[in-house]
């Protein structure tokens, strides 16, 4: 890279440095705004926006507009992934951080079903599917611009913008841990809307970091041969279908289980077992923070041994612990749930996270790179995120146990090591041209 581009060693590394940064600071924003509404619907839109049904029906269909953001993300993906391989990576990443903030910023200035009937749910429906789009190109568009950017290093400064999801899940948890603590009326009323209002202040700091990244070294290239493609979505499902399938298995296992252990274990732990909000918030938090550490271990090691070790242990663990996570929750001792849920996000989410910055990326060309990668992680995200709480909510209240919703974390996990078995090594070889 540095003799294609002319730079010297030094400025690289700089150029790297500040890429990943500011990577990484966008993609935490981002995420704490996409977080945030699913800790609403576990603790509160129930309440305010579906006030009509039973409470475990308005659970349910907090969970449904939860999913919609899901169902926007392969839509916001293809969308943001054709004009980040046609206009660059830098310009999305830009609008991105623009459509998240003020759609998280007015689910916070919402009038409520009291206020305006049913109105209400139907604004959130709508705000709910511009974050969805916005999170369709970011997430993407940062792992795109580090792996272009980072050389053979890709798959520790890559788990570096993965940081951004346990931030985004420790400020999202913790902001509602703190404002849980205000009388019921109050939080009610309202102290949920905080969490929201502050995002506007982030995406503002988010913004001005990401207006001076550099545009990357091979899309600049790209466009001086004029090989820049009118329908890079469509070229990734005529040509680039077999990556873009492996993209999909490879990423179910690992967003089905973010969602379920960091919004379904919430509603399992409250609702179900009446255990505390504070107590599996925190636990919720504090694998959070260890991710801080496990991420980029992860991400070191799947350069050191590849990709698909990594994923091939997390698919392991994950069947292994899917049975144990909900036996430790059911003590309702708050030692034991903050050990399974730190142990399980540890193995499991981690050990696929962490890698996935680089092994996305890896599987397409430059020409559709960001399209592929950004249909690739939203269509799984689509498939087993969004519904995962959804799904396992439904599949509880059928068996009145949590025996079925461990079955289902495994099936997701069988899926990911068989398309990880199916896919190639990528992180010994230097990226797609």
């Amino acid at each position: 890279m540095t003799a294609a581009t002319g730079l010297s060693g030094e400025t690289e590394r700089s150029t790297t440095a500040h890429v990943v940064w500011a990577s990484a600071l966008g993609t935490a924003i981002e995420w704490y705004d996409f977080l945030i509404y699913g800790t609403a619907a576990a603790l509160v839109f129930n309440k305010l926006f579906f006030p009509s049904f039973d409470p475990f029906v308005g659970t349910l269909a907090a969970f449904s507009t939860y999913a919609v953001g899901f169902v926007a993300r392969p839509i916001g993906g293809a969308i943001i992934g054709h004009y980040g391989d046609r206009f660059g990576r830098k310009t999305m990443l830009v609008a991105t951080m623009i459509a998240m903030g003020l759609g998280t910023f007015l689910i916070g200035c919402l009038p409520t079903y009291g206020q305006i009937g049913v109105w209400a749910p139907i604004l959130l429906v709508i705000l709910r599917f511009v974050q969805g789009i916005g999170l369709g190109g970011e997430w993407s568009g940062a792992v795109v611009m580090v792996a272009e950017h980072a050389g053979v290093r890709r798959g520790f400064y890559g788990s570096l913008v993965q940081i951004g999801f346990p931030v985004g899940v420790a400020a999202s948890t913790g902001i509602f841990g703190l404002m849980t603590r205000l009388p019921e009326a109050d939080f009610l009323s309202w102290g949920w809307r905080v969490p929201f209002w502050i995002s506007i202040v982030l995406v503002g700091i988010g913004f001005i970091v990401r207006l001076r990244l550099a545009e990357t070294p091979l899309f600049k290239e790209v466009v001086e041969r004029r090989e820049v493609l009118a329908q890079p979505v469509w070229e990734v499902l005529r040509s680039d279908w077999r990556s873009f399938l492996l993209a999909i298995g490879i990423t179910v296992s690992e967003v089905g289980l973010a969602y379920l252990l960091t919004v379904f274990v919430v509603v399992y732990a409250t609702a179900k077992l009446g255990v505390p909000r504070q107590v599996i918030l925190n636990a919720v938090v504090y694998a959070a923070i260890v991710e801080f550490a496990t991420l980029p271990l992860a991400g070191w090691l799947s350069d050191l041994f590849g990709r698909k070790a990594l994923y091939l242990a997390g698919g392991v663990f994950t069947v292994a612990l899917a049975f144990p996570l909900f036996w430790f929750l059911d003590t309702r001792e708050p030692v034991l749930i903050t050990l399974a849920v730190v142990v399980t996000m540890t193995l499991t989410h981690a050990l696929l996270f962490g890698p996935k910055a680089a092994f996305m990326p890896e599987l397409f060309r430059t020409k559709v790179r960001y399209s592929g990668a950004s249909l690739g992680a939203n269509v799984a995200a689509a498939l087993s995120g969004g519904f995962s709480p959804l799904i396992a909510t439904a599949l509880l209240a059928w068996a009145g146990t949590s025996w079925p919703v461990s079955l289902y974390i495994i099936a997701l996990s069988v899926i990911t090591i068989v398309a990880t078995l199916m896919a190639p090594e990528t992180a010994r070889d230097g990226l797609k041209s």
